[in-house]
């Protein structure tokens, strides 16, 4: 494989580390009993944590690596609403029904607000604008589903998406690839190492304990209806326990990983440009996304000065380096001004799906959780989080929506998802299908 696409100093790791790098864990005992057990120290956990510790209950928090080593510091860092639910499926209403789906969206809406409250309440240092959002119809058919999800995102009182026709996408990017788009007014961006890292900071200042490099290995519920805990530091006893996994859910809890479908996804960043050449292709500055089974996402970096580019580079686990290379070439064959730019970072993480895309919250045999962000978690996990704290603490003035939504599964699927790369095959056909061409692999 040619070198063309690597920045001299080029590195297999997420580019947020470079400012928020993961804590190496300490190596501290653990406590014999603890208020409630959280399992997972992402963006879902800490939050739970940050919600109990403000009412007075402390959280035991563990994860088998570094606190925010997954998902949490890994993700595009791209913010939205109630839009995000209608992302990955386009029939929610004939899915779930208008009146539920009204409430759906309505909560999606107010998360997105509450997490900007949130970021301001507990001061975290985390990059965070308010920059809008534009999605790219990939094809002529996508215009309807586009405006289709307009109406159901205004529908929720806020108005604040609208159709960019397709002589204005050049207002928004620098690509001919687009036959119009959506912008989103009530969407954001920040750092998602330095989101995480202000997280955990916070979860500590409110009376949390957190153990990174602890691994639950099983635990079992006692007639009390508390819950003891095998780890790889012993055992312990938990009155509560939350499991907070999504994307590395393992064999310690079987019922919830076979509910989800872990999917590797891949991002890159480019060597620094300048900010007048990111505006040249990026002329908002907002975080971007498309309509295609094989989707897009990217964004300027925090300073401006760099673009973060990811997709599905692969359906299978493909190594980083190669994925670079392959997204260095989805990203230049959208935006061609760029095709001399070089990339310094490569890097994946784990998302999680459910079954039918959308995200839950609920409890299953005394066990609670926050799972599935659908690949839209920033937002989605703080505000499951929070929820499933307030449900613990039992002062939800209004039980969250999503935990009326059943969590399916299908018969003998075990967590192994071993169908993805027959599904990326028939996300590929179908982009082909509506007109979308991929270059060439030996073009890298």
């Amino acid at each position: 494989m040619t070198d063309a696409p690597f920045a001299p100093g080029f590195v297999e790791r997420p580019y947020w580390w470079d400012a928020a790098p993961p804590p190496v864990p300490p190596v501290l005992p653990l406590p014999d009993q603890v208020e409630v057990a959280i399992i997972g120290g992402g963006i879902a956990g800490l939050s739970t944590a940050i919600e109990l510790g403000r009412n007075g209950v402390p959280a035991l928090v563990l994860d088998r690596e570094a606190i925010g080593w997954g998902a949490s510091s890994r993700n595009g860092g791209a913010l939205s609403g109630a839009g995000s639910l209608g992302k990955v499926r386009s029939d929610l209403a004939e899915a779930f029904g208008k009146e539920y789906v009204a409430e759906l969206m309505e909560e999606g809406e107010q998360a997105f607000e509450s997490f900007e409250a949130f970021v301001t309440r507990e001061g975290l240092d985390c990059d965070y604008a308010r920059c809008g959002r534009f999605v790219g119809a990939h094809a002529p058919r996508a215009l309807d589903v586009l405006k289709r999800r307009i109406e159901m995102i205004n529908a929720a009182g806020t108005e604040e998406a609208f159709f960019v026709p397709r002589e204005r996408v050049a207002e928004e990017i620098a690509t001919e690839r687009f036959y119009g788009g959506m912008m989103l007014r009530r969407a954001g961006s920040l750092h998602p190492g330095k989101y995480v890292r202000s997280l955990a900071a916070a979860a500590e200042r409110h009376g949390a304990t957190l153990r990174g490099g602890v691994e639950m290995r099983g635990y079992r519920r006692e007639a009390d209806g508390g819950f003891v805990l095998e780890t790889s530091q012993g055992r312990l006893r938990a009155r509560k326990l939350m499991i907070a996994t999504n994307g590395y859910t393992g064999g310690a809890t079987p019922w919830h990983r076979r509910r989800l479908i872990p999917v590797a996804s891949y991002m890159i960043a480019t060597e620094a440009i300048g900010e007048e050449r990111v505006r040249r292709v990026l002329p908002k500055l907002r975080v971007y996304g498309d309509t295609k089974k094989v989707l897009y996402y990217f964004r300027p970096s925090p300073d401006h000065t760099r673009i973060l580019f990811g997709g599905r580079a692969s359906f299978v686990n493909a190594d980083t380096r190669r994925s670079g290379a392959t997204l260095h070439r989805f990203l230049t064959d959208l935006i061609p001004d760029l095709a001399d730019v070089r990339i310094t970072h490569s890097w994946k993480g784990n998302v999680a799906f459910a079954f039918d895309m959308m995200p839950h919250l609920g409890e299953h045999e005394g066990v609670h959780f926050a799972m599935a962000c659908n690949g839209s978690g920033v937002v989605t996990m703080t505000h499951l989080g929070q929820a499933v704290a307030q449900t613990m603490l039992g002062g939800a003035n209004r039980p969250s929506a999503f935990a009326r939504l059943t969590f399916p599964t299908r018969p003998l699927y075990t967590g192994h998802p071993w169908f993805l790369p027959l599904v990326g095959l028939s996300y590929q056909l179908r982009d082909r299908l509506d007109g979308w061409r991929v270059p060439r692999k030996d073009s890298a």
